[in-house]
């Protein structure tokens, strides 16, 4: 069915809001026992969920929570302390930072591999999707890393990169020792001591995080193309 004669509802899923798709008898639109969902209309990617898995959106509060955690808390409860060492996933984001979400694919690891990078800075977004070349997932979530901080034409303002690689948070700053990709990890490194305040923020992924979703969707589609 062509876009045009698709209509979108607000909804909830895991946390954040999405878009639902309905055909033009006003009726869900089915494939396999689930419905259609976006995070984003203008996005080519799309999900089918299980409709039981949706919820209105006034039951929910009306902010997006920009967290990898997504389960409502019910209680307030004491922040638990970060195993990985990197910035909290629930930490307050400065209002005027620059958010950035990066992901790394590879089709054999190492094998034909794309990044994919959504930047945010208030309403204003931009996509990256590249072909790497041969590579592994490792290198793939770097150079995602390394080409987000190359777009940035400011040092000034707070940076916040949310990457759900363990890895990538270990070797850039937890001080991991890194057997491979010496070069790679050193120049990342040089380069976020440009900024004035950056942090990586490790999170959950695959977890409907609508941010990670899109640099993964990004960086699956880099990785297709160079097949």
């Amino acid at each position: 069915m062509e876009n045009n004669n698709i209509s979108w509802k607000r909804m909830m899923f895991k946390g954040n809001k999405v878009w639902q798709g309905f055909g033009p008898d006003e009726k869900p639109l089915y494939k396999n026992g689930k419905v259609l969902i976006k995070y984003n209309v203008n996005q080519e990617y799309e999900y089918w969920v299980y409709e039981n898995r949706l919820e209105p959106v006034e039951k929910k509060p009306d902010t997006l929570q920009i967290s990898g955690d997504q389960k409502p808390a019910l209680t307030k409860k004491k922040k638990k302390q970060n195993p990985d060492g990197v910035a909290s996933s629930d930490e307050n984001i400065p209002e005027d930072a620059i958010c950035i979400y990066t992901d790394g694919a590879s089709s054999g690891n190492p094998g034909p591999s794309g990044i994919g990078v959504l930047l945010r800075f208030g309403k204003h977004e931009k996509e990256l999707s590249r072909d790497i070349g041969i590579a592994t997932n490792n290198i793939a979530e770097l150079e995602a890393i390394k080409v987000a901080l190359l777009e940035l034409k400011t040092t000034k303002k707070p940076v916040r990169i949310f990457t759900d690689s363990t890895y990538a948070c270990g070797v850039l700053t937890l001080n991991w020792k890194a057997k491979k990709n010496e070069d790679l990890i050193d120049s990342i490194k040089k380069s976020m001591k440009r900024f004035k305040d950056l942090k990586l923020i490790k999170i959950k992924g695959h977890a409907g995080q609508e941010g990670n979703e899109r640099a993964d969707y990004l960086a699956n589609k880099a990785v297709k193309k160079t097949k």
